[in-house]
């Protein structure tokens, strides 16, 4: 069974993929009003040590899915099924 996090509360992972000093050093998830939102982390260093800078982005979606609007087409649309 998947981990669902409760409302205010999420988690954070190292970010192993990280390719620039832009990118997050943590991320993961976090549910806010219902919602699964991606949350990242910065380590920072400041006047009374270190500490995190956290950014909660948008809305975490399921893998494929198109938001409602959108002018992209699914990827695996056949368009040979089309009989005229």
């Amino acid at each position: 069974m998947a981990y669902v996090p409760k409302e205010g509360s999420g988690s954070l992972f190292k970010n192993d993929r990280k390719t620039s000093e832009t990118h997050p050093d943590y991320s993961g998830t976090i549910m806010v009003n219902g919602k699964e939102h991606w949350l990242s982390a910065w380590v920072k260093e400041g006047q009374k040590g270190k500490f995190f800078s956290v950014s909660i982005g948008k809305e975490k979606l399921p893998k494929g899915f198109t938001e409602a609007g959108s002018n992209e087409l699914p990827k695996n649309t056949l368009e040979d099924d089309v009989p005229f």
